[in-house]
């Protein structure tokens, strides 16, 4: 859905507000890139990102986590957004489909994404809040991997949608439980890894790192239930009647 990591820039904005230094921006973006190139095969990566992910915010107010992630999002992600996959996206709402965010991010970032896109909603990962604070601990696992695909299993079973007729779209090729999981799978704007997978599993690639290919956007014909998109991934499902939710109307699913 973006080019680099929504977690990237939010950690970037609020090194600009002096939340925390430059130093510790080029730590936590090191931290980062080695988290995408290593978690796929080293569990023990993806445990330490999850007892790290949220400490920083500890003691926050969810109100003001709620401001800086919409402050940053306008300041610098906006503008980051792939216009190909969100086209895409578009497409699938047009048809009367639903597209919900899937991210391993803040879900407070995520559904800020999802409501400035004019998605259904967003899944990310939880932090724990106790009176209204961030207790720096997480509720359940990190979005990622696995967790993602267990989470649109349980957004399908909760709406009544059949995986089957629905589809993923993902970057990373930490995403393949989550495109698996589903009847089509797509690979966009791939990482070389995902991009092996993808041709080995017969799924589609589509690249929109061009102007040239980023215009040749549709959705199949023969979806008749939904998607899911992105490195942030997206997962979407046919309403019995053609009608786009209100993004409050998805958030229970997060």
């Amino acid at each position: 859905m973006m080019q680099g990591a929504s977690i990237y820039y939010f950690a970037r904005g609020l090194a600009k507000r002096n939340y925390f230094t430059s130093r510790d921006l080029a730590r936590f973006a090191y931290q980062q890139a080695r988290f995408r190139l290593l978690a796929a095969e080293n569990a023990g990566t993806v445990s330490r990102a999850k007892s790290t992910a949220l400490a920083f915010i500890a003691g926050w107010k969810v109100e003001e986590m709620e401001r800086l992630c919409e402050e940053i999002f306008d300041e610098l992600m906006a503008d980051r957004i792939w216009s190909g996959t969100l086209a895409l996206a578009q497409l699938h709402l047009d048809a009367g489909q639903r597209v919900w965010l899937v991210t391993a991010a803040p879900v407070e970032l995520g559904r800020i994404m999802a409501a400035r896109l004019g998605l259904t909603g967003a899944i990310g990962t939880v932090a724990e809040i106790e009176d209204g604070v961030y207790t720096g601990r997480l509720v359940g696992d990190l979005m990622h991997g696995p967790e993602k695909a267990q989470a649109i299993t349980a957004l399908a079973a909760a709406e009544g949608l059949d995986l089957q007729r629905c589809a993923a779209y993902s970057d990373s090729i930490n995403d393949t439980p989550m495109l698996s999981t589903v009847g089509y799978a797509v690979a966009v704007n791939p990482d070389s890894a995902l991009r092996r997978e993808a041709r080995k599993c017969g799924w589609e690639i589509r690249d929109f790192r061009s102007a040239r290919k980023a215009a040749k956007v549709a959705i199949p014909a023969a979806l008749a239930t939904g998607a899911v998109i992105g490195g942030l991934a997206t997962y979407s499902a046919m309403r019995k009647r053609r009608r786009r939710l209100r993004p409050d109307d998805a958030q229970a699913s997060s």
